[in-house]
């Protein structure tokens, strides 16, 4: 019984010392009318955002162009789940931080930080945390796509003075269709050495009359082995990230 009422006078301590020291919920909203519905709104607003941040970081990063590329390494080898998707997707990933590290450097250096500390408002980290994304975007985006969806929204978006401040409304979809068209090119050469392969393999089987045997498990050895020796991966990993530079 006595160890019993300890722990209930302890746990009384703890729950009235930590009561005292969480703010109430009059702190969390500044005065002033309107305050409590722009707090709702704003909290509604970042958990909108933290729920689309995979979408963000594939629309506006270099993750596309990796992931189709590579899609299309495993479909030309033959290989329906080798390498696994989790696998290729982190090996994106990580190709994405390392060519988007200079973008991710100078968005946390002019406008998260700044934000963190309170020497910015959230309008100025916004416009100076994705200045280096329309950079890179419009380093990399093709004219003709940058065009049509210019075009398309001639009457819905004020034109822009300034080239360099394209909308993102306009520029983000003009980007993602470029990295589309360059990943479906980069996976054309990746797939076209392996056809020549399955066609040589398909030839040689018509001719000795194996009729029932497939020729993707006969070609299926001889691609892994001319991916290997040809040293694929670093071949393919080295251009995919050169083409940024």
């Amino acid at each position: 019984m006595i160890v019993r009422f300890l722990f209930i006078g302890i746990f009384s301590l703890l729950t009235t010392s930590a009561s005292a020291q969480l703010p109430g919920l009059e702190a969390m909203i500044p005065a002033g009318d309107g305050a409590v519905s722009g707090r709702i709104i704003q909290l509604v607003a970042l958990l909108t955002v933290l729920s689309l941040a995979p979408g963000l970081l594939i629309m506006v990063t270099s993750f596309t162009r990796f992931v189709v590329a590579l899609s299309f390494l495993r479909s030309g080898l033959g290989l329906q789940s080798t390498p696994a998707n989790l696998f290729l997707i982190s090996l994106s990933l990580f190709m994405t931080f390392y060519v988007m590290a200079p973008t991710f450097d100078r968005a946390w250096q002019d406008g998260i930080r700044p934000l963190t500390e309170n020497r910015i408002s959230e309008a100025e980290a916004f416009t100076k945390v994705t200045d280096p994304f329309r950079e890179f975007m419009l380093t990399h985006v093709r004219p003709k796509d940058l065009q049509t969806f210019s075009d398309l929204a001639v009457n819905s978006f004020p034109k822009p003075q300034d080239e360099s401040k394209v909308d993102l409304r306009i520029l983000i979809p003009a980007f993602m269709i470029s990295e589309l068209r360059r990943g479906f090119e980069i996976g054309f050469l990746i797939a076209l050495p392996f056809l020549v392969i399955d066609m040589i393999v398909a030839t040689l089987v018509m001719s000795m009359g194996m009729m029932m045997m497939p020729p993707t498990v006969i070609s299926l050895p001889f691609k892994i082995l001319f991916f290997v020796l040809i040293d694929g991966w670093n071949m393919l990993i080295g251009g995919l990230v050169r083409s940024y530079f």
